[in-house]
């Protein structure tokens, strides 16, 4: 069974945990960012980062420095880290600022893998690399903009620390070289390109119907890409080989994470984290991991969902028939969250081993899935498949 809570009840725009998932930062809506702590069955504000003067819009945790960065549509970002108060001596969190050098919202923001740079997305069509200069003690920035030409709405790191995977409103997904000589070790040879130069584009891929391109990320290995878009798909891209495509009858998809070289977790508008599985033969969804109690078995894809609510088929009678009967119409959805799922992050495990991930979405909970369940939907698809 997943672990619910309802942590708001507003919106939940983004989460992240820290390394020992005892504590949450999330943004609810707001521009200050809660950190919440664990205790028991329960999750308690401890916390409160005020800096920004707008909606905070991301938020990412390096596990290991323990640092916290936000990006806002303030068009600014700001990384927290503990520190002792002079007066008090009690540990705060500092802001310190960051110069991104933009002059439209930031959207999305993630820490490299080795935790000494981060990426932020934007409405200027830009992605802000960010590196820290000792010497005035802030965080710098240069530009990633060519061939970008709508706003950045998702960005995640390759494993390599300088590969970096964006989507973008005018529907391409792309991998660029984040490569700063002064910070980055020469990078190996990978699948996507040997020589990576800042701003060097190492593939592109377009929206399979001209949808958004909401959320990205690479295997675990780093050599395939995953976007999802909001014309209802999500690809999977092999550099120099096939792309997947799957359209999903349901709503669009707008977060996913990889939890293995053959597994993605993706969610968004149809309120429940689906399940992919395949090679590069092919790809298929092979379910949800909706714990079942709301909808009944669900051996197959997904079939529940905000389109398959009583109020959905209401407004489809009325549509078809005439009826219209909205008093009387079950707006429960038959999902654990109840509204658009905003992120899900792997939450326990190592990278192409992951055993838990968590969600958070506009209906104020943080869900944490266990992806046992995985194996079985899995094995059901192959029975099935034999029959």
């Amino acid at each position: 069974m997943p672990e619910v809570f309802t942590i708001s009840q507003t919106p939940v725009t983004a989460h992240a945990f820290n390394g020992d998932r005892s504590q949450v930062a999330v943004s609810l809506n707001s521009n200050d960012a809660q950190i919440l702590t664990r205790s028991g069955s329960e999750w308690t504000s401890n916390e409160l980062l005020s800096e920004h003067d707008k909606t905070i819009t991301s938020i990412d945790w390096a596990p290991n420095s323990n640092q916290i960065v936000t990006a806002s549509q303030d068009r600014n970002a700001y990384v927290w880290q503990q520190t002792p108060d002079p007066v008090t001596g009690k540990t705060i969190w500092k802001p310190t600022l960051v110069l991104l050098r933009i002059n439209r919202a930031a959207t999305h923001v993630r820490w490299s893998p080795k935790e000494d740079k981060f990426a932020v997305a934007s409405g200027a069509r830009a992605i802000a690399i960010c590196s820290f200069d000792p010497e005035n003690n802030w965080w710098v920035s240069k530009l990633l903009k060519k061939p970008i030409r709508s706003t950045v709405l998702t960005v995640e790191w390759h494993p390599n620390n300088v590969l970096l995977a964006a989507g973008s409103a005018d529907m391409k997904a792309r991998v660029f070289s984040a490569y700063i000589k002064e910070i980055d070790e020469r990078p190996a040879a990978t699948v996507w390109g040997s020589k990576l130069p800042f701003n060097t584009i190492c593939a592109e891929f377009a929206s399979a119907a001209g949808g958004w391109v909401h959320g990205v990320g690479f295997s675990p290995s780093g050599d395939v890409l995953a976007f999802a878009s909001h014309d209802s798909s999500i690809s999977i891209a092999y550099p120099g080989g096939p792309v997947h495509t799957i359209r999903i009858p349901t709503l669009p998809l707008v977060t996913l994470t990889w939890t293995s070289e053959d597994m993605i977790i993706a969610a968004g508008h149809d309120c429940q984290p689906m399940v992919f599985n395949g090679s590069d033969a092919g790809w298929q969804e092979i379910g949800t991991l909706d714990d079942g109690s709301h909808a009944g078995p669900k051996a197959g894809p997904s079939t529940v969902g905000r389109l398959k609510t009583g109020a959905f088929a209401t407004f489809r009678a009325a549509d078809s028939r005439g009826q219209s009967d909205l008093g009387t119409a079950d707006t429960k959805l038959t999902t654990i969250h109840q509204n658009t799922i905003t992120s899900i992050r792997p939450y326990e495990g190592a990278a192409g081993q992951v055993t838990k991930v968590s969600t958070t979405g506009v209906d104020g909970k943080l869900v944490i899935w266990d992806t046992a369940s995985i194996s079985a939907l899995t094995g059901r698809m192959g029975a099935m498949s034999m029959n």
